[in-house]
């Protein structure tokens, strides 16, 4: 069922838990992630960024149409829009929800372009996302880590001057893979202060790849209530290949076990994230989906 990401985070904000929001850009992936979904009934936001995707109308549209055939909600959310031709595009494409990512911007520039945004994309039955502090790079932790925490007053202030539908918030993750060795270290206190600031708003956690499990666990119990997560799906898919023996025809099924991988880790962290079981019931239209044979 094709629904919104604000039907989706109002629930998972009120009942405490998140969703996944894997990063996709394929039939392979996308088709992959929903059947995870589907697998634990669980509510998935499929997050695509406007350059991954090489013709993001095609892309969009044919992703709208894996979400309305599948068995649990399933949004479309287009990942760190950083224009409004990119927010058009993909509003025209059939997506489900926005971002505009502003968020390097001084903080009346990031107001005013948010809410130009919202003032367009819910007139088409679009949600918006934004994201206030500003997440930066894994391998530059030591200077990005405390750069641009979000504070809670100011997110507060945001939410109410812009009109959007879920918040992306700087905690202590960090985008992409980590140095080696580096982990990164959340500030719980902020999370629970922005929570408590922002009435229990929805609030998104970028970066959060190279995590530890139980700070994820946390986190997603104190409220963050969507989790961007692309690098440690790769990493899965990764294993996966060089651990399978391709040799002569099997070379045949590189796609299959790719597809697996990401479905395994999707349904791990569908798990970790709280959101097994908390799908509500859709009402099916047109044709059943074709599921990969596994």
């Amino acid at each position: 069922m094709l629904v919104t990401m604000k039907e989706i985070l109002d629930r998972a904000s009120a009942e405490g838990y998140a969703v996944a929001a894997p990063n996709v850009d394929n039939e392979v992936n996308a088709r992959a992630c929903i059947e995870a979904a589907e697998d634990l009934n669980a509510p998935i936001i499929l997050d695509v960024a406007f350059g991954a995707a090489i013709d993001i109308q095609f892309a969009g549209k044919m992703m709208v149409e894996l979400a309305k055939q599948a068995k649990v909600p399933v949004a479309i959310n287009l990942d760190h829009g950083a224009t409004f031709d990119q927010v058009i595009q993909c509003i025209q494409a059939g997506f489900t929800s926005v971002m505009i990512d502003r968020s390097s911007c001084p903080y009346e520039e990031n107001v005013r372009d948010t809410k130009y945004v919202v003032d367009i994309a819910h007139k088409a039955g679009v949600s918006v996302e934004a994201e206030l502090g500003h997440v930066g790079q894994a391998d530059n932790y030591d200077v990005d880590r405390n750069a641009a925490l979000t504070d809670p007053e100011v997110a507060r202030k945001f939410i109410e001057e812009t009109g959007v539908d879920c918040l992306a918030v700087a905690v202590g993750t960090a985008h992409g893979a980590y140095p080696k060795g580096y982990i990164p270290y959340l500030d719980f206190e902020r999370l629970a202060e922005i929570k408590k600031a922002t009435n229990n708003f929805p609030l998104v956690m970028h970066g959060s790849s190279g995590t530890k499990e139980e700070d994820l666990y946390k986190a997603c119990r104190m409220g963050i209530n969507k989790v961007n997560v692309n690098n440690d799906i790769c990493q899965a898919i990764v294993e996966k290949v060089k651990s399978t023996d391709y040799e002569g025809n099997k070379a045949y099924f590189i796609m299959m076990s790719v597809a697996i991988a990401i479905k395994e880790k999707t349904k791990e962290l569908i798990k970790l994230y709280g959101s097994d079981g908390k799908a509500w019931t859709p009402e099916v239209k047109g044709l059943p989906r074709s599921k990969f044979p596994f």
